[in-house]
């Protein structure tokens, strides 16, 4: 139960640097939709986030209330839990863009992967909680742990989820202690296998990754994202054309400019000075990640703060670095930013866990 001790614990500054992108996400949403969407409703979309996020904001303060270390103790029905709706998809999700991702409940679509994400997270930092990394016998174990869910995300093919399963492990292998020539050799490992990898991509992940180094190869079909995305930006100069003003949003020509490209519009609407503004938010946000690891209780909780925090970095990283066409396109989202409830209801967990272990960083509380 929480108590005023643990209330006065709890990181200020990290609820205020979240609050101020959920605010954004819903002005930019409303911006980048109320012409461009299906409905009769302009507004449905934002409609629809601003109830997602009240009810995420509920969320995380049920989360509050349980101890992290509660976590563990159901991480074996968590895992199982994540894999069997992977299975699940393979059989009976639905298909969209070419990817079989979702699961409709309703009148939602959930994206199991976005919730295995948190849960390899929570699974993962209890395997490692007591373990010596040391050698490559020792990672056998977490290879299995992460590759089944790993497996069963590439295939449906979501190659920008499983990059990031690969970039929590890696952030979690770090704070667990690995040997560094162990790390390095794995980074070797990957790298050598790349080709292997390329054989087995479709060919539409094939060409986005061509476009990445030349978009003008298919400027009308994979480079089309890349280059409306640029010009998007770079047309917003200094301080944007202001919101609901933006050309290339609100004429359409910026696809998915809600969803993976929403940053597009940030930069067009809000220019450079608001771009920067909320990069400096994420910076915060990952700082404050990064020193709730460092002083938390337990491995457990410093395990589970990497996690999170590799999770956001990567996620922060690939998608503005997607939207400069400095990065390949992958359907990566912006954490808080978005539309999307799985994606939402996953960061908001993500900063639920983050809040709990800085609130209970101290073993005695005075």
């Amino acid at each position: 139960m929480l108590n005023r001790r643990m209330l006065k614990n709890l990181d200020f500054t990290l609820i205020i640097m979240v609050l101020s992108l959920l605010i954004t996400s819903l002005l930019v949403i409303s911006s980048a939709t109320h012409v461009t969407t299906a409905t009769e409703d302009p507004y449905w979309y934002l409609q629809r986030q601003a109830i997602f996020t009240i009810v995420n904001i509920g969320l995380v303060i049920f989360l509050l209330v349980i101890d992290y270390n509660s976590l563990a103790k159901y991480a074996g029905v968590l895992y199982w839990f994540s894999v069997g709706s992977l299975l699940a998809v393979r059989f009976f999700g639905q298909t969209a863009l070419g990817a079989q991702r979702w699961i409709q409940i309703g009148p939602i679509n959930l994206q199991p992967s976005e919730f295995a994400k948190i849960i390899i997270i929570i699974t993962l930092a209890k395997m490692l909680e007591n373990r010596k990394l040391e050698n490559l016998k020792d990672l056998i174990p977490v290879a299995m742990h992460v590759g089944i869910p790993f497996a069963l995300i590439l295939i449906q093919p979501d190659l920008g989820t499983s990059l990031v399963f690969i970039a929590i492990t890696v952030g979690m292998l770090f704070m667990a202690g690995i040997r560094t020539k162990l790390l390095l050799g794995i980074f070797g490992a990957g790298i050598a296998t790349l080709p292997i990898l390329w054989q087995f991509l479709h060919d539409y992940q094939k060409k986005r990754l061509l476009v990445f180094i030349d978009p003008n190869i298919d400027p009308l079909g994979s480079g089309y994202h890349i280059i409306q995305s640029k010009i998007a930006i770079g047309s917003g100069m200094l301080l944007g054309k202001g919101l609901f003003s933006g050309t290339q949003s609100q004429l359409n020509f910026l696809p998915e400019n809600h969803t993976d490209f929403i940053f597009a519009v940030i930069g067009e609407e809000l220019g450079f000075v608001g771009a920067l503004l909320i990069l400096l938010v994420y910076f915060v946000i990952v700082y404050r990640g990064i020193k709730i690891a460092g002083e938390a209780r337990d491995n457990y909780g410093t395990l589970l703060a990497a996690g999170v925090t590799s999770m956001l970095l990567f996620h922060i990283l690939v998608n503005v670095g997607m939207t400069a066409g400095i990065m390949p396109v992958t359907g990566i989202p912006l954490p808080f930013m978005s539309y999307g409830v799985s994606a939402l209801t996953i960061n908001m967990a993500s900063i639920a866990i983050l809040l709990n272990i800085y609130m209970r960083r101290q073993k005695i509380m005075f």
